[in-house]
């Protein structure tokens, strides 16, 4: 890898450019998943690749193989060279880099069992249990189940001397019960929709998320939702378990806060933001109660945005995003750092794969929990008349990420602080700023869980990449309920 990496960043140091970074990769993935019954995927991948990452004349250039012999490296470095004189020539200003001192380092997930350990086997006849306790509900008519691995070693270089090798390893699971019933779907999904839970760990993880022991449940609650009343429509105090608010935390504060959304650098997938540098602690974001971080440091947890190094070589650390309700922080790289006068790179650069460009992405992008003890049962007891909401179905959000709209797949009403009876199609909406002004109470740290959002969609060509969302139950006042599925 070294051979690799200083025959690459000596070509780029000939061919004129005044900072290079090398990216090697290898990653093997695997994929299993079941379809009332049968194999619906299997696959056990290999992916291994480098990239060139060049300034010169003050821009960048950017190309990748899957090639590592010494002429490739020369050549691909040769064109990362060729892209960026070319960039170089239609520049608007040039890139500025904020400086980091450069480390040598190793990093790794900490894991109890790697997960490719375990035959695919085993992994399939656990998928075949779930999934025959979901199909044993009378009603049930569709049961999906999933199981994913990651292992990703990456080595990173650059021209300044940075030499860091990290391993990470990704476990995920979860399943989802379906019934049909006259021209209707309804749905439920554990540990949470969209995949599940997804956590840097190794196979352990499917051992803690009690996945058999839940899955008739979780049946049981998808053909019942047909029997349910349909949620009411108006203004409700409304309480969000915690995934829905991790959800929420990725759509309404996660993407806004990506500087190069609001830099105008980037903007696929609804992707400018009303948080202009202006907003940058002066906006009062949410209540006092409201304090959010973006964290990738181990201490956080196991996240899916967790990591010893950023892709440019910035170390994990910890910045404040919301503080007591301000605004306080956006995720930011070397270079946009440089270009809003901040001292330092928030490390916030990813790239999915070695065939990538890194760009901004989500860390572990957290609400903390509440300092005072307060489990969920407490706060539905503390609450007259509401509605607790459950797993998200659906969201919407515009391009500034301001005005939202968010489907659950269940819901419960709230009376006189008691849970009774089971609501369909539950809904909220709002604005960003008004709802998040709204929260007057958070659950404490044992009712607090680090979700992954393995799928985040950014950039031109897309790239796929995972977060983590950190979140308690909360509550919030005088929201808006029931547009979304009006009629239903």
């Amino acid at each position: 890898m070294k051979d690799l990496a200083s025959s690459a960043l000596n070509t780029a140091r000939q061919l004129g450019a005044t900072y290079a970074d090398v990216r090697v990769v290898d990653e093997r993935s695997r994929a299993l998943s079941t379809k009332n019954g049968k194999i619906g995927t299997a696959s056990d991948a290999r992916s291994q690749g480098f990239n060139v990452r060049v300034l010169v004349d003050g821009a960048w250039g950017f190309a990748a193989s899957a090639n590592p012999e010494r002429k490739s490296v020369e050549s691909t470095t040769a064109r990362a060279v060729e892209i960026a004189k070319a960039s170089a020539k239609v520049k608007q200003s040039e890139v500025s880099l904020v400086p980091e001192k450069p480390v040598t380092a190793e990093w790794s997930t900490p894991y109890q069992i790697d997960p490719f350990t375990i035959s695919i086997e085993q992994n399939l006849a656990l998928l075949q249990k779930i999934d025959a306790e979901l199909r044993s509900v009378k009603g049930v008519t569709l049961a999906e189940t999933n199981l994913n691995f990651r292992r990703e070693e990456q080595w990173f270089f650059s021209s300044e001397g940075a030499d860091i090798h990290q391993t990470k390893v990704t476990t995920g699971a979860g399943y989802v019960a379906y019934a049909f019933a006259g021209s209707e779907i309804q749905k439920r999904s554990y540990p949470s929709s969209f995949g599940g839970q997804w956590q840097n760990k190794g196979y352990e993880l499917i051992d803690e998320l009690k996945l058999v022991e839940n899955a008739r449940r979780i049946g049981e609650e998808a053909v019942a939702l047909h029997s349910a009343e349909q949620c009411p429509e108006g203004v409700f105090d409304i309480i969000l378990e915690s995934s829905q608010l991790g959800l929420q935390i990725h759509e309404s504060v996660g993407h806004p806060i990506e500087l190069d959304r609001v830099l105008g650098m980037e903007a696929n997938f609804a992707g400018t933001s009303f948080l202009t540098l202006d907003k940058l602690r002066t906006l009062k974001y949410g209540s006092e109660l409201v304090n959010v971080v973006a964290d990738a440091r181990q201490e956080h947890g196991p996240g899916l945005g967790t990591f010893g190094f950023d892709d440019e070589g910035v170390p994990a650390q910890c910045t404040p995003i919301i503080s007591n309700g301000l605004f306080t922080g956006y995720l930011s790289s070397r270079e946009t750092a440089a270009l809003i006068g901040l001292q330092r790179s928030g490390g916030t650069l990813r790239a999915e794969n070695w065939n990538r460009l890194p760009i901004i992405r989500m860390t572990n992008i957290s609400i903390l929990p509440g300092e005072k003890p307060l489990a969920r049962e407490q706060l539905i007891a503390s609450t007259e008349k509401g509605i607790y909401m459950e797993t998200n179905r659906s969201w919407s959000i515009d391009d500034k990420r301001y005005n939202f709209q968010f489907g659950c797949e269940v819901g419960w009403e709230i009376k006189n602080g008691k849970r009774t009876r089971m609501l369909r199609n539950p809904s909220y909406s709002g604005i960003t700023t008004e709802f998040w002004n709204a929260m007057d109470a958070i659950c404490s740290r044992d009712e607090w869980v680090l979700w992954g959002t393995p799928h985040c969609g950014k950039g031109q060509p897309q790239q796929v990449m995972g977060t983590g969302h950190g979140a308690a139950p909360a509550r919030f006042r005088g929201v808006k309920v029931g547009s979304a599925y009006k009629g239903n």
